[in-house]
């Protein structure tokens, strides 16, 4: 697993914990961190249903790009669709990812792409990602 550089021996600035993430109708949600292994950390709510992870995947593929990751992992307990009496547990992802090449975007550009995807996919009431959600292209 790859990294940012940075000198040796000086750990990756972590988010403030725990992180807080409300999916509704629910209450929030508590995600102390849980895991950090290189620079891959994992917030997890005390019933393990929600996960966070935040990934910086270095030196992906032939040009060398930094692959960066907020993921987030969810599961719940549903109905059985053969045996409706029963329950089975469930899970989805979302991931959002930015794969930067090793130079010519600063951070502040990033963010301004960023910005300009979040509100296309945000307007009218997150329209464009209900319609994604439903099958369309």
């Amino acid at each position: 697993m790859g990294g940012v550089n940075r000198p040796l021996g000086v750990m990756p600035v972590s988010f403030t914990e725990p992180l807080s993430i409300t999916i509704a109708p629910a209450s929030a949600a508590s995600l102390p961190r849980t895991d950090v292994a290189g620079d891959r950390s994992q917030y997890t709510s005390n019933d393990g249903l929600v996960m966070v992870t935040a990934d910086h995947d270095k030196n992906q593929g032939r040009e060398k790009r930094t692959r960066r990751v907020l993921r987030i992992d969810h599961s719940k307990l549903s109905a059985n669709p053969n045996i409706p009496a029963e329950n089975v547990r469930v899970s989805m992802s979302h991931y959002i990812v930015f794969d930067i090449p090793p130079a010519g975007y600063s951070v502040t550009e990033q963010l301004a792409i960023y910005t300009g995807f979040k509100a296309m996919y945000t307007a009218t009431s997150d329209a464009l990602i209900t319609k994604l959600l439903g099958g369309e292209s």
